[in-house]
Order: structure tokens, then sequence, then C-alpha cells
């Protein structure tokens, strides 16, 4: 069914003027939702992602088996320093993270980044920390259901959408009440905090419209100016209730001293931090050293075991030592010398595909170098490589179409560890994020018309 409707969408494109009417109202969707950056399209094509009901229940329930995992060794790590140590965690933050938040969900908002194929479900990495796209998504839901293109693929078949602003306003309100311990008597004043001049600043204001909308003063703003008076916590005389931190750990760590005013608030308890510090254990790329090596295997229940061999995929820190491959003793420098073949090396905490080093692109010249710097980094990960998806899609170059094969990364947002909205992102490189020249479509759950 699903390769029928992908080629019945497709046959419906090759009508050109239906598919220029289409491309039209595509670009001035984006342009009227800020969602096109010094002249490039967020979503750079003409079809969404689709998935069949049947896949999308099964992916619902591996995320939040893998999820119950996660939140274990959350749980496990802020009493065994041992854990924190696999993870990578530094000496300032595991200080962080020593803050109680006030509620006990380690990333109220997370992504995990997959390939789903007729032969696997694989995830590749988490992040725990600040996912970006959740209003991005929404809004490209909207546009692209408005697509004449799509009005007319509605008639045979029916698909079914993802709301994820509304999910991310119940956690932060959620959180909220978690963090009082009761209602509270008003509704709160939500900061979204980040840094100045990013392009996520289009996100924030969709968010900001959103939080208005439905009862919450919203404010944008950046560590720089939040004042903290030893109570209250404020941007330009406003008290704040709420930080919606889109602020990466390691973009606050350079700078806290210079502003302390967010942690210190932070310290005291006197706002509501979503996501908090403690995500740093789970956002971690070492997460899936942790799942995956045996010497944890105790933290989780047979069923949390059984979903973790089948769909995270073997890692370890990147270290000279012995550890475990299938079952067997392998010394862990030369397996990933001999096998570059299935095998990429990533840091631990970066984003964005920085540093990262694909075995099954490189020469053996290029493979010994990214070793050898992996080792001297100190804190790389290796990682066995998954089954990818690919798919053909209708990619717009200016106002032209052409049908590209691009990599498929379905991205599951969880919310309060329940999966609740999804969107996907498309690349023609190894690569799939949208700073590596990729970008993104909203994801629709398909069935046919009775």
């Amino acid at each position: 069914m699903l390769k029928d409707a992908v080629a019945y969408y497709d046959q419906l494109l090759a009508d050109a003027d239906l598919a220029e009417d289409s491309r039209r109202a595509l670009d001035e969707g984006l342009e009227a939702a800020r969602l096109i950056f010094g002249g490039r399209r967020l979503c750079p094509y003409l079809r969404p992602h689709f998935v069949t009901k049947s896949d999308w229940d099964r992916v619902v329930v591996i995320c939040e088996r893998v999820w119950s995992a996660l939140q274990k060794v959350k749980d496990a790590a802020v009493r065994d320093d041992v854990i924190l140590d696999e993870l990578g965690v530094t000496d300032v933050e595991k200080e962080l993270i020593a803050i109680d938040p006030k509620y006990t969900q380690v990333s109220p908002t997370a992504r995990l980044d997959s390939f789903l194929t007729p032969n696997a479900y694989s995830f590749v990495e988490l992040n725990g920390e600040s996912p970006a796209g959740i209003a991005y998504a929404d809004s490209a839901t909207d546009i692209f259901l408005e697509l004449p293109v799509m009005k007319k693929f509605l008639e045979r078949y029916e698909v079914e959408r993802f709301e994820g602003s509304p999910k991310l306003l119940e956690v932060l309100l959620h959180a909220y009440e978690e963090f009082l311990g009761s209602k509270p008597d008003s509704p709160p004043v939500i900061a979204i905090v980040d840094l100045k001049g990013l392009p996520t600043q289009k996100e924030f204001e969709l968010f900001r419209d959103y939080f208005e909308q439905n009862g919450c003063n919203a404010l944008i703003c950046s560590p720089d100016e939040l004042e903290f008076d030893g109570k209250y916590l404020y941007f330009h005389g406003a008290k704040i209730d709420i930080v919606y931190k889109r602020l990466l750990v390691n973009e606050y760590l350079p700078i806290m001293d210079e502003y302390p005013a967010l942690l210190d608030a932070y310290r005291a308890g006197a706002i509501c931090m979503v996501n908090n510090f403690q995500c740093k254990i789970i956002h971690k790329k070492a997460i899936f050293a942790v799942l995956t090596n045996e010497r944890f295997a105790h933290l989780f229940s047979n069923e949390e075991l059984a979903a973790i061999g089948e769909h995270v995929p073997w890692t370890r820190r990147f270290r000279a030592e012995s550890t475990e491959y299938k079952g067997e003793k392998i010394d862990l420098v030369e397996f990933t010398r001999a096998n570059k073949s299935k095998l990429v090396l990533k840091p631990n905490d970066d984003y964005g595909g920085h540093g990262i080093y694909i075995g099954w692109v490189a020469d053996d010249a290029e493979w010994d170098e990214a070793i050898e710097t992996a080792l001297a980094n100190g804190d790389y990960l290796v990682q066995e490589r998954v089954e990818t998806s690919k798919e053909m899609f209708p990619m717009l170059f200016g106002d032209e179409v052409a049908m590209i094969e691009q990599l498929v990364d379905l991205d599951p947002l969880l919310y309060f560890g329940k999966v609740g909205s999804a969107f996907t992102r498309l690349s023609t490189t190894e690569l799939a994020n949208v700073s590596s020249g990729g970008g993104m479509v909203p994801t629709f759950v398909i069935r046919e018309r009775c």
C-alpha cells in the first residue's frame, strides 16, 4: 500500500501545472511561516514522508520501551559516578547534574533519530537536551495539507497529522506543576532561552505565538539578558516562571561565570527549567555505549534488553581496551581498524555532523588517521553501522523539480517519555541533518480510504 501511495503521489506531480501550483503554494506557505532562511527552503521537497499505521504503532512501542531504559540510566547515574564517567560527563557537568530540578523525568522533551526500513528499525542518535524542529514541523504540516497535489492525493488516501506544539506546552505546564507540587494560581510566564542570532530564532517566534494564543505570556531572551535578585529570575522586569531551555549546556559553560543568573535561579529553585541540566546524562552520545554494554545489562528488564539488542546499534567509548562484540572478546582499537566497512567514529558530545568519520566511505589511510584523531581526542565513540532508509523524493532546485535519492531519517518526538509527534529529515549525504545540507518534511501516518 505504501509503495502504491508514493507512486500515486509522484504520478500526480507528473502533471506540470499541478506540480507548479504546488511548488508556488509551498514557497508562499514557507515564506508566510518564516521557514525560508536566506533564500533557502527548510522543506525543499514536494512530497511529505508517509508511514503506515502498523509501522507507526511499532515505532511507538519500541521508542517508549527504549525510553524506559534511558530513564533507568538517569536514575542510576545520579547516584553512580561509574556510569557518569562511562558517559563522559565532566566534573563541571556533574555539578550541574547534582542540582535537583524538582521533577523526575530526565528529558521532558526528546527526539530519537532513526531509520525505518522494510527489514529493520534502528536508532542512530538521541537528542535529549534541546530537540529542535517541533514548531517547524507543525507549520510545515499545515502548509503541506494545503498543497494542490496533497489535496488531490487525499481524495484517495487518508493521513493522520502530528501536532507537537500543544504537547510541548502540555509538557512545560506538567513539569511546572510537578515543580510546584500543586497547580499554579495563574498562567506561568515562559522564557525561551538561547543565544542570540541563531537560525532557530524563527522557531522560537512560532512557539512564543502559540504559547500566547493559549494563555501563557512568553518571552524570547538570551542568558546575558537575565537578572536574578535572589528570589526571582527576570527579563526586562518580567518575572519568569518556566525556562524553556534551548540553550545547550556546551554553549552555556563558556559564559556561565559571566552570565550566572540562569544557573543561580535554577540552583535556588526559583525557576522550572525544561529540559534541565540532568539531560546531559542521556544527551551524551555514549548513552548508547551504556545501553549496549553488557556491564550495565543489570539495569534493564528483559523486554528493554530485547528492544536495545534489536534497535540500538552496538556502541563503545573509543579507547585502547578489551570489550565484547556479539559475545566475543575483542581488542577495540584493532577491531575498529579491521572493520571500517561497518563502523563509524563520532565525537561523544557534538552535533550537526561535526567530527564524524564514516568508515565505509573512507580509504584505509583516511580511516587510520580517523582512529588516531579519535584516540588523541579521548572522547569519541565507535558505533556499528545500521541499515539506512533511502527513497526517491521530488526535490526542488529553484523552480525546478527533480527526483533525487534521499537518506530518510525518521525522528519521533517524545513528551514525558511518550511518543507524541514526529518529522522526517532528508539528505543527499550520509549525514541527515539540516546543518550538513539536508532538509525536513512533515511525517504523515497513511491509510487507504474505505
